[in-house]
Parts: C-alpha cells; structure tokens; sequence
C-alpha cells in the first residue's frame, strides 16, 4: 500500500508534487549527480536520496518508484542481467502507447524511454545495442512488482537496502538471446569510437526517437 502524505518531509511531499509525470520525474532524476559510489558501495531509499542529492542506477529507480506510486503507477522495476554481473535496474510503466521507463545510469543510451513499446520484452530489447561496452551484453530481464517484497521498507529507509539488491538477483529473469555476430559488431564499433574519442560517450544508435 502507498504511504499517506503524513509519511513523507515537506521537501519529499514536494518533489512528487512538482513532478507528475514519468518524463518529468525522468528530468528530475537526470538532474541529479550520478552516485559513483567512492565512499563504497550503496543501496539507499528515496529519502536518502532526497537528503544526498544523488543517485545510481537502482537508487534512481527506487526514488521514481516512490513518486509515481502517488500519481497512480505500480512500483514496477525492470532488472537486466549482463554477462559481467554489473546489471542495470530501471522504473517501468505502462499507459495507453505502450511500455516505457525511467531511468539514470552514466550511459547516455540507458536512461529512460518513451511508453511506445508494446511489451515489456520489447521496451528491454531497446537496451541491447546500448549496452555493450568493453565487458557488457544483457543475458536476461524481469518486471519485477516491489509489492512482492512485502512490508520491507523500501521507500524511507535509513541503511543500505542490500536484502532489496538480493531479492532483485534471485528474482527469475527471462533470457534475452542476441547474436554472437551482431555483439562482436557492437563491441567493435564501440571499442573503435572510445579509442577516437576516449571522453565522448557514444550516441550513434538507431533508436533515440525512443528515448525519454
């Protein structure tokens, strides 16, 4: 069940109320300062990443889950697995168009999509491309309801939230299969541009009408 507004700081109650939409909650998150985890590694809740001002991936999706749950969306994630274990969790949604997301992440191709995909699957499958880097190709996906997680606290919790990291690992993932041929292309492609432009991040994809 969605907290009461009693439960949430005037600062937090604001911020949702400031932002209503998946594309404005996407601007809002995009805003932030990446959390590169220098201090060690984190897992923190919406409230924490209210009081830091600052977000990684998951963290991010948390932190829109909260929002959008009190304008109507179900706290869905989206959780990808990879081949080099550094999986990318992202908000999902889904409205009268279609599937889309909301995300943050340091790759410009891995933040949100519009809600034009007609499944789950496809939405996922508009990540392929941009995910390969030097060690990265999605092996699987899972919509994944926080509901599920029961009365742990996921939207104000003070600590790290690693039990929420876990459920997310052992949640059943569905395989996403994609070409030995087409990955070594990508690989290639992307290795030659970061050799050229070492401090650029790619944005020669094909689906960027698609993103938030």
């Amino acid at each position: 069940m969605k907290p009461d507004r009693s439960e949430f700081t005037k600062t937090e109650w604001d911020i949702i109320q400031r932002h209503r939409t998946p594309r404005q909650v996407q601007a809002y998150l995009k805003a932030l300062p990446y959390n590169f985890e220098k201090k060690g590694e984190t897992l923190v809740s919406f409230r924490q990443v209210v009081k830091r001002k600052s977000a990684h991936c998951l963290e991010a999706a948390l932190a829109a889950a909260v929002i959008l749950e009190q304008h109507g969306y179900p706290p869905l994630l989206l959780s990808f697995e990879s081949i080099d274990q550094l999986d990318h969790v992202l908000f999902v949604f889904k409205t009268d168009t279609g599937w889309g997301s909301v995300a943050r992440s340091r790759d410009n191709g891995l933040h949100g999509r519009k809600p034009v995909f007609r499944t789950a699957r496809d939405l996922a499958l508009s990540y392929v491309d941009p995910y390969v880097d030097y060690t990265g190709r999605i092996t699987g996906y899972a919509v994944v309801d926080l509901n599920e997680m029961g009365n742990f606290d996921w939207r104000f919790a003070s600590g790290n939230m690693w039990r929420l990291e876990q459920f997310l690992i052992d949640y059943p993932h569905r395989q996403i299969a994609t070409s030995d041929k087409r990955y070594e292309q990508l690989l290639k492609r992307y290795t030659e541009f970061k050799a050229k432009y070492p401090h650029k991040q790619p944005m020669y994809y094909d689906n960027q009408e698609t993103w938030m």
